[in-house]
């Protein structure tokens, strides 16, 4: 199996250093990445490009490369818990529970469950936070096979992580991206102006069998966060 190429090394090591800084704080410049791994300007540029174009650091004109702490970046699409997000970026996440119980499906939560409309399901809903800045408001339905789930301390710990506990592993997620003015009660949850904006996200996501865990719908902060997705050539439906 080949080496990863030497940017991509380089840039998880600025990666590593992001996760460990504040925001703010100065990164390495291109001259001594150059000087520490033994590569040409070009190489590091590229590492470094990368990493901007995930919004985890900025570049000023003579100044220097710095820390971006105003937005987290989102991959589309991607099965990672909140939880797991924010401590790759090393911030605290922690949750407060809003509600948690019996709920009766909707539609399309049935068909993305892939169970019937009357089937016994669960609804969690929970405000995201990090670094107890609130981030998104989080509203899951899960089949109510898993309703052990809720013994779990959500507040602290990750939805995600009890799944795993069970056995199930969540690998795979579906998504649909978007944006609408945030409603009152999200606007005072999430601590917004009256004319904040919410990047919606409602997903899919699939245990390493490939049948379904959750369908949630998060409704973040957009002054706060910031969608990302690396598309290639030649993938199916581009």
């Amino acid at each position: 199996m080949s080496a990863a190429p030497r940017y991509v090394e380089i840039a998880d090591y600025v990666r590593d250093l992001i996760s460990r800084a504040r925001p703010g704080d100065r990164l390495p410049s291109d001259a001594e990445l150059c000087e520490r791994f033994g590569v040409s300007r070009m190489t590091a540029r590229q590492a470094m490009t990368l990493l901007a174009n995930e919004h985890l650091l900025e570049r000023k004109r003579g100044s220097g490369t710095y820390v971006i702490g105003s937005r987290v970046p989102r991959a589309l699409g991607s099965p990672l818990s909140f939880s797991e997000s924010m401590r790759m970026r090393g911030m605290m996440p922690s949750s407060r529970v809003l509600r948690a119980g019996p709920v009766r499906l909707e539609p399309d939560d049935a068909n993305a469950l892939g169970i019937d409309i009357d089937s016994p399901a669960i609804a969690l809903e929970r405000l995201r936070l990090a670094d107890n800045v609130p981030m998104a408001v989080e509203h899951a339905v899960i089949p109510a096979a898993d309703a052990d789930i809720l013994d779990e301390d959500l507040a602290v710990g990750s939805l995600h992580a009890a799944f795993e506990r069970n056995g199930r592993i969540p690998t795979r997620a579906h998504a649909e991206v978007g944006a609408r003015m945030a409603s009152k009660r999200e606007r005072d949850l999430l601590q917004l102006p009256a004319n904040g904006i919410v990047l919606t996200e409602v997903r899919t996501i699939f245990d390493q069998h490939g049948a379904p865990l959750e369908h949630t719908s998060t409704f973040y902060a957009a002054e706060r966060y910031v969608f990302t997705a690396v598309l290639y050539r030649g993938e199916a439906g581009t």
